[in-house]
């Protein structure tokens, strides 16, 4: 990120296991947390970044992208992420060769966190440097408001 010129901070909270908890250890708002879902198909890996608060609706992305995704099994991304703890994927995955794909819905937040590789950091940057990261990801609207709890 330092070498893209983006600035942000590191916000340290309690160790979390879902993003809600870390939104709430954090103290944010979870619109404001962008988790990242793995997807796979024959192609490869897809990295669905979506606010925490929102659930993916698969079947707008296979219209989107042409492709049938499924959930990847995260058993498996440890090879693709090997600084990264299981289920704490950065958003920013075009960083690992892998396509990503952001939901528009972050866009309109004032600001963004987001994993930093573990259950214990979240990386925080204005929306501006947040999208000069998300540069290269393919944006569209592909997830809704949950009505609670935390699912995929």
């Amino acid at each position: 990120m330092r070498d893209a010129g983006v600035t942000y901070e590191v916000v340290r909270h309690p160790h979390s296991f879902t993003s809600a908890q870390a939104a709430e250890a954090a103290h944010i708002p979870g619109d404001r947390l962008a988790k990242t879902i793995m997807l796979e198909d024959e192609q490869g890996y897809v990295g669905a970044v979506v606010p925490s608060t929102h659930h993916l609706r698969l079947s707008k992305l296979w219209s989107q992208t042409g492709r049938h995704l499924v959930l990847a099994k995260e058993s498996e991304l440890r090879t693709v992420f090997p600084d990264c703890e299981v289920g704490a994927i950065p958003a920013v995955c075009t960083a690992y060769g892998i396509q990503t794909l952001m939901d528009e819905s972050l866009t309109t937040v004032p600001d963004v966190y987001f994993e930093a590789g573990d259950h214990e950091e979240l990386v925080h940057l204005g929306t501006d440097q947040f999208m000069r990261l998300m540069e290269q990801a393919e944006k569209g609207h592909f997830s809704h408001r949950s009505s609670g709890g935390e699912k995929r």
